[in-house]
């Protein structure tokens, strides 16, 4: 009942920003954006790449954090902005999302994301269409369809050097695979050239890293509570003479209290033809605050050049079901304000046994420390071979068995040493 109400409250609260944003706009939303044009340069260019749409949010809480996840990576939404994040997720996940975005297009995607150990791995896929129509000088339409990118995503990373007292360093690489589709269009007379469409295939690759540490941590946790990410994404060869939509990005996330988490993403983009003709760098900011063990309330900031991107959002856990719905008033895709909201669906699929081998560990490793206590050191030492062999990155059981296997080793040569005298 607490979940349903959560979700109904989050509903109301978007809905009312978004009637608000209607009603006040365009006088308030020209105030934010005259805020930061103020002296500012239209980048002369942006939108010189092709396959845009690997840059547009699926939706998620990528999205509703002002696509500042670089360093947050934390849910199935990494998938397009940090490769390195499959090895990282507590959960196996399958999610669903769809997007309204400009006009009649539309958004679908799915991801598959578990983890085996320190290996992760990840499939995914996006599709995005809207209808497609040509009509002559006189009114009458020659051509119909619909023009729409797909990209299917291959993912897979490795969290390197794990412990107990350093999270480890996760590397990753995606391989993606694009296809635009477009219709035949007519010549000056109105008839339809077969073969002129401007379909295309992309082939291209992202790479990112990803740590996590304690730094001014205020709280008591075992999770670590700073990140830091790198991701370079679509890197590839060109496309029918234009390049891909090459970005290079540094993330950060900082949690000073437990339930809030703030997170900053900055973007190079990279023109692989032509590096003068690279876009300038934008960047985002984002907000998480968790309200329960259930709901989660988020809220991000993107600016692309004088454009800036509002989103909020609100996260329902319904385990093993998530519901996230997402609120984005926008003017980083078109000069005049857009509203549209996302939702996505997230499964809880389990964690392969994880939590439960990590809890059986720690309560072999307090035996072994009991025993330690009492001076049974060979017990104390069983204990703790058998929690490493739960957890072998379990740094506490394996200082305290060596310890004590190093003064059992003593105790041995002591009592060789009195049989000689």
């Amino acid at each position: 009942m607490k979940r349903i109400f959560s979700l109904a409250l989050s509903l109301v609260i978007l809905t009312g920003v978004c009637a608000d944003a209607q009603t006040l706009y365009p006088s308030a939303y020209e105030l934010i954006y005259s805020m930061f044009s103020l002296g500012g340069q239209e980048d002369p260019n942006e939108g010189s790449t092709t396959f845009l749409s690997t840059l547009v949010p699926v939706g998620g809480s990528a999205e509703s954090m002002g696509m500042a996840f670089t360093a947050v990576a934390d849910d199935a939404s990494f998938l397009e902005l940090n490769p390195a994040g499959s090895a990282v997720q507590d959960r196996t996940q399958f999610a669903f999302y769809h997007n309204n975005w400009i006009a009649d297009t539309r958004i679908e995607a799915a991801v598959y994301t578990m983890r085996l150990g320190t290996l992760g791995l990840s499939v995914g896929g996006k599709w995005l269409y809207l209808p497609f129509t040509e009509y002559d000088d006189f009114a009458d339409r020659v051509s119909t369809g619909y023009y729409s990118e797909a990209i299917a995503i291959a993912n897979a990373s490795l969290l390197l050097f794990p412990g107990y007292y350093f999270y480890g360093l996760s590397v990753g690489a995606s391989a993606k695979f694009a296809y635009r589709s477009m219709p035949d269009y007519s010549d000056d007379d109105g008839n339809i050239i077969s073969g002129s469409d401007q379909s295309a295939v992309a082939v291209m690759a992202d790479l990112g890293m990803l740590t996590k540490f304690n730094l001014f941590k205020l709280y008591a946790s075992r999770e670590k509570n700073f990140s830091l990410g790198l991701a370079v994404k679509n890197v590839g060869p060109p496309v029918k003479g234009e390049p891909l939509p090459t970005v290079a990005t540094a993330g950060l996330a900082y949690s000073f209290l437990k339930p809030i988490l703030v997170s900053a993403d900055i973007s190079f983009p990279i023109n692989l033809m032509d590096f003068s003709a690279s876009e300038d760098l934008y960047w985002g900011v984002g907000y998480r605050m968790t309200v329960t063990d259930f709901w989660k309330l988020q809220a991000g900031f993107l600016i692309k050049g004088n454009n800036p991107r509002l989103s909020v959002g609100a996260a329902i856990d319904f385990s093993p079901l998530t519901l996230e719905v997402n609120y984005t008033l926008d003017l980083t895709t078109q000069f005049s304000p857009l509203n549209r909201m996302s939702i996505e669906a997230r499964f809880d699929m389990g964690d392969m046994g994880r939590s439960s081998r990590a809890t059986q560990s720690e309560e072999l490793y307090l035996k072994g420390l009991d025993a330690y206590a009492a001076g049974d050191l060979d017990l104390a030492i069983s204990y703790w071979n058998e929690s490493l062999k739960l957890d072998p990155y379990f740094d506490p059981a394996r200082e305290n068995r060596d310890t004590a296997q190093a003064a059992v080793e003593m105790r041995q040569r002591m009592l060789e040493l009195q049989r000689l005298e």
